[in-house]
């Protein structure tokens, strides 16, 4: 499900001490704010994109415009040189990839996006001692291009197969040909792995390039969604694909090994399992570690597949993470040199650490606290040190550490409290820190391995002197009372506040698990949109309640079959909490939500009826058994087995009790949460007789972007909380 829209803690007693915006004694009037300035990138980070280490590990890539320049990591402030110039050989394009002797790259041009990762591109093969382009494939857009190990080959999908291309003399051989567009996908994902499991590449070259494994999604038999697009002729253009909602079938999977040499493809055995979420080689070219979980998914095993000449041993199962509720799947995998051994992350003690599993089973734990690791990031094995973030320092922090193999000797790398993202080179040597806060925007930084910061690639000086011009009000981080403990927010003030004033709030809010909206980091197009709020004269709020991430595994899993229902209350109890502050009119409490924040906004109008005045709900799941089944399974299993728990808390089935001025959003080419939503919402509170307000966006997805289409969306939002706020 979509994510949209944290240094000090500021406990809440009856009326938060709070800074006033920043810059109010300048006489010097503030410079104007506008929706058109917000959404057309005039107050946008500047970036480094599409970063490469590069083999010696001392240099890295990045892309700049259409070039690929090299950098040094020690020394930054000379370019070493351009490795390709794109423009100069008239090829625009969006991403490259080295092969394994950075003696070539592969570019994909004239990408054309599919699902939220998806894309087909047309890929060339550059020859970079000659600057030769070379088609990858002429038979049409390919998918998922990627260099064998030794750099002689590509592998691609195209139309649903698997192809590979031998660089030597450029020619192309299929390995699979029972590909047909909704019916069965090889080498690439179905829309539910790719959504909710964050797969689209599914094949994988073995270490030494011998043999390729891959998944096949047969999906003939799951469920069509269809969707109308409207491209002004005389009729729609319907378009239709697999979607397994709640409670439906999925693909039938199966994992699949070919051998190079032999033209052999053999099956693997992933016994009686619903999903395949993760598949990863060892170090060794005959081992394949495949990650195989039930259709509950609370049990995750680890499963090991030997390979040989002739075909397949059986996999056997070989460590399994279970939980009464759900186990997460992430990318936390890591191999050891050792070969009998690699890291991962659970949350088995209660909160998320990295554990060293053995091949045989054994498992050690290498961090532990009261407090989540967020990612692991990579191992020094010549030094025997893990790199890792956490939460270590609060849920709305994120910081870099290293720490010993056997658990000893950490040591916190980052230099500033905030939140702190780390991209390490090849050998561990240097690290790339993306750094900000919630009051500034993006400082990249190159450090060495031990956190001494080397160079600044980005400050972002001239952002920060137009946000001074701005004078924009600073957000601040309190804590507030929920239905029963204390909950994270920040806080945005009205430019010039006035404590003796009573003031509107606005909630933005999206509560759901796996995403937190109260972090103490830069917030881009969205907090400008909050500053432009709070210039209107609304306090702007945002409540991670119980459910969200990083205060462990019993706080975020406590929505656990009963989706909405806690965090509902939360937010009913905050908003009561809020309107007793003597600056805040209690009358005039509003709440804006997208996607699980637009569920949330929903629920909060009907349920908290007598609290929230206003609420805008963007692209909304309205009832969970519209939702696809891997994400709303696994926090509400099937709607069979938890009726009550999808019907109590779908905002649909609480329609008679709405009061306030209720506005719905979406667009009509949403693949993730379909405007099916907002169709059924209109029907139940048309059916009650309740008025509201709706807006479509034709053709639009999930994102509801493109052209002017969020500058037209947020000047509906400013004018219809002006209006009714």
């Amino acid at each position: 499900m979509t994510k949209y829209i944290a240094i000090l803690f500021i406990a809440f007693i009856a009326i938060p001490t709070l800074t006033f915006a920043q810059g109010e004694n300048d006489p010097t009037p503030a410079v104007p704010l506008t929706n058109k300035q917000i959404w057309s990138g005039t107050y946008s980070s500047d970036y480094v994109y599409a970063v490469r280490s590069m083999n010696d590990g001392e240099h890295f890539s990045a892309k700049e415009d259409q070039k690929i320049v090299k950098y040094s990591y020690s020394d930054f402030e000379n370019a070493v040189g351009t490795i390709y110039d794109g423009a100069a050989h008239s090829l625009e394009f969006s991403d490259y990839f080295f092969n394994a002797d950075e003696t070539k790259v592969l570019l994909a041009t004239e990408t054309t996006p599919i699902f939220r990762r998806s894309f087909t591109a047309n890929y060339y093969v550059v020859d970079l001692a000659t600057n030769k382009a070379t088609p990858l494939y002429d038979g049409g857009p390919q998918m998922l291009a990627d260099f064998s190990p030794d750099g002689s080959k590509v592998a691609f999908v195209f139309e649903n197969n698997i192809f590979i291309k031998n660089l030597a003399d450029n020619s192309v051989f299929q390995i699979t040909s029972d590909g047909r567009k909704n019916a069965v996908i090889n080498g690439s994902s179905d829309w539910v792995y790719e959504e909710e499991f964050s797969v689209t590449k599914a094949f994988y070259w073995s270490p030494l390039g011998t043999k390729i494994a891959y998944l096949k999604f047969d999906e003939s038999e799951v469920t069509d969604f269809t969707m109308d697009y409207y491209r002004g002729e005389t009729y729609p253009s319907p378009y239709t694909f697999k979607y397994p909602k709640a409670g439906e079938d999925n693909s039938k999977l199966g994992l699949y090994v070919h051998t190079l040499e032999s033209g052999k493809t053999a099956e693997v055995n992933i016994g009686n399992y619903e999903y395949v979420p993760r598949m990863k080689w060892t170090n060794d070219d005959n081992k394949l570690i495949f990650l195989v979980m039930n259709r509950h998914q609370n049990e995750l095993s680890y499963v090991m597949s030997n390979i040989d000449a002739n075909g397949l041993a059986e996999g056997k199962v070989f460590y399994t993470d279970k939980s009464d509720t759900y186990v997460q799947v992430d990318d936390n995998l890591i191999f050891l040199e050792d070969g009998k051994s690699f890291l991962r992350t659970s949350e088995k003690s209660g909160y998320n650490h990295i554990y060293k599993v053995g091949f045989d089973g054994s498992e050690t734990a290498v961090t532990t606290g009261d407090w989540d690791v967020i990612n692991l990031k990579g191992v020094d094995t010549k030094k025997g040190l893990v790199y890792y973030s956490s939460a270590e320092e609060g849920a709305m922090n994120k910081a870099l550490y290293s720490i010993r193999l056997d658990g000893k000797k950490k040591t916190k790398l980052s230099l500033r409290k905030g939140y702190n993202d780390a991209e390490f080179s090849t050998g561990m040597k240097y690290y790339m820190n993306y750094y900000s806060n919630a009051n500034e925007p993006y400082l990249i930084t190159v450090h060495n391995s031990k956190g001494k910061e080397l160079s600044v690639l980005k400050d972002n000086e001239s952002l920060k002197l137009s946000l001074g011009k701005l004078r924009v009000s600073k957000k601040e981080f309190i804590t507030i009372k929920g239905a029963t403990e204390d909950l994270n927010a920040w806080i945005i003030k009205p430019n010039n506040f006035d404590p003796a004033k009573k003031y509107p709030v606005y909630f933005n809010i999206y509560n759901g698990p796996g995403h937190n909206t109260v972090t103490d980091s830069w917030g881009g197009d969205n907090f400008m949109y909050h500053q432009l709020l709070a210039k209107n004269g609304y306090i702007v709020i945002s409540v991670d309640t119980r459910g969200t991430m990083y205060r462990g595994a019993k706080f975020k899993k406590s929505t656990y079959l009963q989706l909405g229902k806690l965090e509902t209350e939360d937010m009913i109890a905050v908003a009561k909490n809020v309107g007793a502050w003597d600056f805040v009119d209690k009358d005039r409490i509003g709440v804006m939500g997208w996607s699980y924040g637009g569920y949330m906004a929903s629920l909060c109008m009907t349920k908290g009826a007598d609290v929230f005045k206003m609420g805008i709900a963007v692209a909304p799941v309205t009832n969970w058994r519209w939702y696809d089944n891997i994400y709303t399974e696994r926090f509400m299993r099937t709607p069979q087995e938890n009726p009550d728990g999808y019907d109590d808390n779908s905002p649909i089935n609480h329609v008679e009790k709405m009061k306030g001025k209720y506005l719905l959003v979406h667009g009509s080419g949403d693949d993730n949460v379909h405007v099916q939503n907002s169709m059924e919402m209109i029907e139940a509170l048309v059916e009650k007789n309740i008025d509201f307000d709706m807006f479509i966006y034709t053709n639009k997805n999930h994102g509801i972007y493109g052209g002017a289409t969020r500058e037209h969306l947020f000047n509906k939002l400013l004018r219809f909380t002006k209006a009714n706020l």
